[in-house]
């Protein structure tokens, strides 16, 4: 398993439809990917997870991944969240 805190650069912050890109980003990746804010930790292939989260731009998450792809899954990861 591996972890990183990536901020969010996306100028909307996670809102519907950057949440359902995000959701299709990971869903491509065959490890199991989560996002933790605060106390909160969600599955980033779940879109009702993600919304529960209500994060915005300048926050900053940790994403953990592990699996078999975790290293590509989580650069994707990072590259989708921290985008400008």
């Amino acid at each position: 398993m591996i972890s990183k805190v990536i901020k969010i650069n996306l100028a909307s912050g996670l809102e519907a439809r950057p949440v359902a890109m995000l959701v299709q980003v990971a869903s491509q990746c065959e490890s199991s990917i989560y996002v933790i804010n605060g106390s909160k930790k969600v599955n980033a292939k779940s879109i009702m997870g993600m919304m529960t989260l209500g994060l915005n731009a300048g926050e900053e998450v940790e994403v953990q991944v592990e699996g078999a792809d975790e290293q590509t899954a989580i650069e994707k990861m990072e590259a989708f969240l921290s985008a400008k």
